[in-house]
């Protein structure tokens, strides 16, 4: 199977650049429509933002697989009275791994300002708990790169309660196949769909299935495919694979998910997806999330009847500063392409 590696982490690079944490993703769906439409494929949205290829084609089953484009960041609460900012958080940071981060701050009328994310008791010269302070929201606030000293200083900037905060990623790929990045949870998942799509372009051929590509736009916060406005049978979340305790997943494996924090995936589907990894050799692990939804939870609790089952890369430290390794992107593009392919016994 021809799977175009440089695409793939190339495409993941230039997601990355585009900060897009949820409820901020409009540049970067813009971005994966580009994308899209240079690969020769017509990209819809929906109302919420939401984007969504199809390849269409008669058959007897509707297929989707979905991954997100949102990402976890910050959000201005107040401006204090010295120029710091209060911060409230976007979906599930691991708070003490920002101290010391990098930051943008982007404005309604879109400026965008630098600043590095601290917590409040910063320098072992002044404070005596700046080793022991516990970093959590209250305790970290942006300092920001402009010559300030008070509120009224920020607000002339343009600055103001609500204002998007977004988190330097930090992506490396190193010539040992590691990819290092904030954020691999999803953007890789997004740059692992347009390989396949780029996959059956260059193939020139189709999936068995009638198949929707979808990228969701609120995921980290719970309800990015709550809504579906396609006909669909069955439906696979690519998100990260978890690693640590109790779980088998590595960083070069797929990572097949049996149940999560929300309950079990579809017996079926989940085992069927089991013996595709087995009978195509590509190395996966089948592994319980213990603090985890995804997608597929927020489309069952909608009350859509689907088939869901969750797939993806296994990611070391999510939610933090997270690596993956080529081996899981690649064996996560073979295990959706033998999916898709589903009338193929192997796939060479």
């Amino acid at each position: 199977m021809d799977i175009d590696r440089n695409y793939v982490l190339e495409t993941t690079k230039k997601l990355m650049e585009v900060d897009s944490p949820s409820g901020y993703t409009s540049k970067v769906m813009g971005v994966v429509q580009g994308l899209v439409e240079q690969l020769g494929y017509e990209f819809s949205r929906t109302k919420k933002g939401n984007g969504f290829v199809n390849l269409k084609r008669e058959a007897l089953m509707n297929v989707a697989l979905c991954a997100h484009v949102d990402t976890l960041g910050l959000m201005v609460r107040s401006i204090k009275p010295n120029g710091m900012l209060a911060v409230t958080s976007i979906g599930g940071l691991i708070i003490p791994t920002l101290d010391g981060e990098y930051c943008r701050v982007y404005t309604r009328d879109d400026r965008c300002y630098t600043g590095t994310i601290l917590c409040t008791s910063p320098s072992v010269h002044v404070y005596k708990d700046a080793r022991t302070k516990e970093r959590n929201e209250s305790n970290i606030e942006i300092r920001i790169d402009e010559i300030l000293k008070t509120d009224d200083e920020v607000l002339e900037l343009g600055i103001r309660a609500g204002d998007i905060i977004c988190i330097d990623p930090k992506t490396e790929i190193t010539p040992s196949g590691f990819i290092k990045s904030r954020f691999l949870d999803d953007k890789l998942s997004v740059a692992i769909l347009l390989g396949v799509l780029k996959y059956y372009k260059d193939a020139m051929i189709m999936p068995q299935a009638n198949t929707y590509f979808l990228f969701s736009t609120y995921e980290e916060v719970s309800h990015g495919m709550a809504h579906i406005p396609l006909p669909m049978d069955e439906f696979i979340a690519v998100d990260m694979g978890c690693i640590g305790d109790d779980l088998t997943c590595t960083e070069y494996d797929v990572s097949i998910c049996a149940k999560d924090s929300s309950g079990p995936y579809d017996y079926e589907l989940v085992s069927r997806l089991i013996k595709l990894a087995k009978t195509n050799n590509i190395s996966h692990a089948v592994d319980v999330y213990p603090h985890y939804v995804s997608d597929i939870t927020a489309a069952l609790r909608a009350g859509n009847d689907i088939v869901g089952a969750l797939i993806g890369p296994g990611v070391h430290a999510s939610h933090g500063m997270e690596r993956s390794h080529w081996l899981a992107v690649e064996n996560s593009i073979k295990l959706i392409i033998s999916y898709l392919n589903f009338n193929e016994d192997t796939i060479e």
